[in-house]
């Protein structure tokens, strides 16, 4: 079957610690016809090992190259342009950064950080960007679906570093068309026979639509009532749950 998925992470397979129902069909019914499968997230308060670990004890069978992440995208772009950030990161985050000096940083990296979005944090790094520092985000997401209810994301705190400091971030996760590029890469596969699904309307669906995927919005997660009116391209349909959106497509290229 001459088809792939690129899927989501959280809202879309799983809600904090527990399966999102129907996520567990979903990916056996893909794992059963070889369908190749890539789970991509923009996800910043947990290093990259640890998703894996968490989707492995869940029963997922992955290679480490399953899985692609924004801050691995921040990473790599560190590496890319030599660039020394200053870590607007959650602490459990900073080990993916081990690897590049924190003194005099040229760069703002800027996550999904909880608490350690203080005054004092902030507005180091809006004196770094009126010297001309880069901002680097990992996405422009709003707010995401937590354990307790929905949370501020990453996004408002980058618009905010922008406005005040008349820069433009660059964002490297979705909906970055790079992110889905280099997402996709390893798919083998034309981006019209790839389907995104999430429950993110405007980073999973019309970051995917804009680069020629086909996309799934789940009704789950972070999805409200109304969202699918905020779709912006054509090649998009609503499902219930992971599962179903597998399934669909599964029957549409049949």
């Amino acid at each position: 079957m001459n088809i792939g998925f690129l899927i989501d992470l959280s809202g879309t397979v799983y809600q904090g610690s527990e399966l999102i129902p129907g996520a567990d069909k979903a990916l056996d019914l893909i794992r059963s016809k070889n369908i190749p499968v890539r789970f991509i997230t923009n996800s910043s308060r947990t290093p990259r090992s640890a998703i894996l670990q968490k989707l492995r004890r869940m029963g997922f069978e992955l290679n480490d190259s399953d899985l692609f992440t924004a801050p691995k995208a921040v990473a790599e772009y560190l590496r890319e342009h030599s660039l020394s950030p200053k870590l607007l990161v959650h602490p459990e985050l900073r080990p993916e950064f081990d690897e590049f000096p924190s003194v005099s940083p040229n760069a703002v990296v800027i996550c999904d950080a909880a608490h350690e979005f203080t005054y004092d944090n902030l507005n180091q790094a809006f004196r770094l960007l009126l010297d001309g520092a880069p901002l680097l985000a990992v996405g422009d997401n709003r707010y995401f679906k937590d354990i307790d209810g929905f949370s501020l994301d990453a996004g408002p705190f980058a618009k905010a570093l922008e406005y005040a400091a008349d820069c433009e971030a660059v964002f490297l996760g979705k909906p970055s068309p790079a992110f889905f590029h280099t997402a996709a890469s390893g798919l083998g596969l034309s981006f019209r026979n790839i389907m995104m699904v999430g429950d993110d309307v405007l980073s999973d669906i019309n970051g995917a639509l804009k680069v020629g995927m086909k996309a799934s919005l789940v009704r789950t997660g972070k999805y409200r009532s109304g969202d699918e009116r905020r779709i912006n391209a054509p090649g998009a349909c609503i499902c219930k749950n992971l599962f179903e959106a597998v399934q669909g497509f599964i029957d549409y290229v049949k």
